[in-house]
């Protein structure tokens, strides 16, 4: 593990507990303005919109930039979204319209760090399954552990206390990006259409990448169905309040972070194939879990342990197998593709949500992700196996990336 890896998991830390106050805040502040479940999935929507409207672009900028300007520049857009929710919460100008301007930025950040971080974790690590388990256990586990909980206690003084602690989380993030190491970048005249049309090709032509990715995209659309309700569950349902609500997002943060010294060797031990059908047979028991079970907090917190692992198993396999099959010339606007087919259903999820819980229940939107994520077990089934992956390997332009890869067994 090189010093750059270091300093790019400190950039992650901080990036992170930036982006957890912020997204745990936003809908903390949005059921103080609505509880029609039409606009909360709406602000869902729009704040999720960025995958869909912006990552295409990400990528040629990932690609054709410098990677560390890339990222310095995505903390520099998430200081200004805290900083903006920091003055409008102190200063009591919050309101619907700002609170969706907010998070539309917020995710713009995401986008263009998540990418570029995705496209330099190769060139600083060899065994890129445990890498990648490590910066999502940052991204989801250890450090939103800590930072739900404490944002719903922080909201008790306000809302522009835990605002003001995002602004100083994404500015550190900043500085430490700007000690990244950077390689130079192949500069092309070419036209930026052309060049997003080229990662599009490499993504489209690859059969199980795409695959992948179609999977990605059903998960994604059952999840943010759920995820952009899941504050009315927390609060109708199980009838918690901010703290509740809070700890129950640290309960599947604490399911990454448990779970992710195991996740390499699970996959070393069972094979990439493998482990991708396990855990979309996990994620579908777990979407039934919020529709059989009572509504007992503890319980719910319980499931929500075991799924976050499950998701952690399927997104190191997901993300390793990109990075393993793709050249590092086109790795920023193949990621960045990915996102864009799969997280463009997101607010299409969010959409469906709303409608089905203002139909009819919250629980049936639980119902509808379930038989959403069958799907995508299907084509899991269907094109996810050894052999794909060995295809995959032998159409790559650049081989195979460095550190040993078990296909596993069908």
């Amino acid at each position: 593990m090189s010093r750059g890896w270091g300093r790019l998991q400190a950039v992650a830390v901080s990036g992170s507990v930036a982006e957890g106050l912020l997204l745990t805040l936003l809908p903390l502040v949005l059921v103080t303005i609505t509880d029609d479940p039409r606009e909360v999935s709406s602000v869902y929507v729009v704040g999720q919109s960025p995958w869909l409207l912006l990552s295409l672009f990400a990528g040629v900028l990932i690609d054709r930039v410098r990677r560390r300007t890339v990222l310095v520049s995505a903390c520099l857009v998430q200081v200004a979204a805290a900083a903006v929710l920091a003055v409008a919460a102190t200063t009591g100008a919050l309101s619907l319209a700002l609170i969706v301007a907010v998070a539309f930025v917020v995710t713009t950040a995401q986008v263009l760090s998540h990418g570029v971080m995705g496209a330099m974790l190769p060139e600083v690590v060899d065994d890129l399954e445990a890498a990648n388990a490590r910066l999502m256990v940052i991204d989801q586990g250890v450090v939103r552990f800590l930072v739900p909980p404490s944002a719903g206690l922080l909201v008790g003084w306000g809302f522009g206390l835990p605002a003001g602690l995002a602004v100083a989380a994404a500015a550190a993030a900043t500085v430490l990006a700007l000690g990244l190491p950077s390689r130079a970048v192949v500069r092309s005249a070419s036209h930026p259409v052309r060049d997003i049309a080229e990662g599009l090709r490499y993504l489209l032509g690859n059969r199980l990448l795409i695959s992948i990715t179609i999977a990605v995209a059903l998960g994604s659309f059952a999840a943010s169905a759920e995820v952009s309700l899941f504050v009315l569950y927390a609060k109708d349902v199980l009838g918690l309040g901010a703290v509740g609500y809070g700890v129950l997002l640290g309960c599947m943060a604490l399911g990454w972070a448990v779970c992710s010294p195991v996740v390499s060797r699970a996959i070393a031990r069972m094979g990439y194939a493998r482990s991708m059908r396990v855990a979309q047979v996990g994620m579908v028991v777990g979407h039934l879990g919020f529709v059989v079970l009572p509504p007992w907090a503890w319980a719910i917190g319980v499931l929500m342990f075991a799924q976050s692992g499950i998701v952690l198993l399927w997104n190191v396999c997901s993300m390793s197998s990109r990075q393993r099959f793709t050249p590092t010339a086109l790795l920023g606007r193949v990621l960045t593709s990915h996102r864009a087919l799969a997280w463009g259903f997101a607010p299409l999820g969010a959409l469906a949500g709303g409608f089905i819980a203002d139909h009819w229940s919250l629980r049936a939107v639980w119902a509808m992700a379930a038989a959403v994520q069958v799907v995508a077990l299907l084509v899991c089934l269907w094109q996810v196996s050894v052999g794909a992956f060995a295809r995959a390997e032998r159409v790559a332009v650049q081989g195979r990336r460095p550190g040993s890869l078990s296909w596993g067994a069908v």
